[in-house]
């Protein structure tokens, strides 16, 4: 088939409604008498139309406090057994050695914080300059370790 030989695309332009009886389309302008279709501006087409019942988002209680994501930021929580994994030649911890060995990304730790939690054992003695929980510094004193921020 040849480019000459193709059909025309003609464009239609849209219909000019509300322009007297003579148009077919005047008065009503096609929509036709009463009812929310026939009103000003259409909302029924927006995502969180419900039909005149009350919305979804105004039913639900605000998200306040302390279970709030954007509010509330946990730590990241790092065990015990996972210390272990660092070489021997590393006895002091802090945020940036976690960083350093990709344990925490770096950024992460800094937004949220990081807490050593007491699952597993410590196989060698670390002084941990980071929050814990009272079974992790019980296992880090056991293993002869020391915490200096609890």
């Amino acid at each position: 088939m040849k480019l000459n030989t193709l059909p025309k695309i003609v464009e239609r332009s849209s219909k000019r409604v509300g322009r007297g009886p003579g148009s077919g389309r005047g008065k009503t302008s096609g929509r036709g008498t009463k009812g929310q279709n026939a009103r000003n501006k259409l909302p029924i087409t927006h995502a969180h139309f419900e039909g005149g019942q009350r919305p979804l988002f105004k039913r639900l209680p605000y998200k306040r406090g302390k279970g709030n994501p954007k509010i509330s930021k946990k730590p990241i929580i790092v065990n015990l057994e996972v210390l272990n994994l660092l070489p021997k030649t590393i006895s002091n911890i802090d945020l940036d050695t976690l960083a350093k060995f990709g344990i925490v990304k770096a950024q992460d730790a800094k937004s949220y914080g990081v807490k050593i939690l007491g699952d597993g054992n410590l196989q060698r003695p670390m002084v941990i300059n980071l929050p814990t929980s009272k079974s992790a510094a019980q296992k880090i004193a056991k293993s002869g370790g020391k915490v200096i921020k609890s």
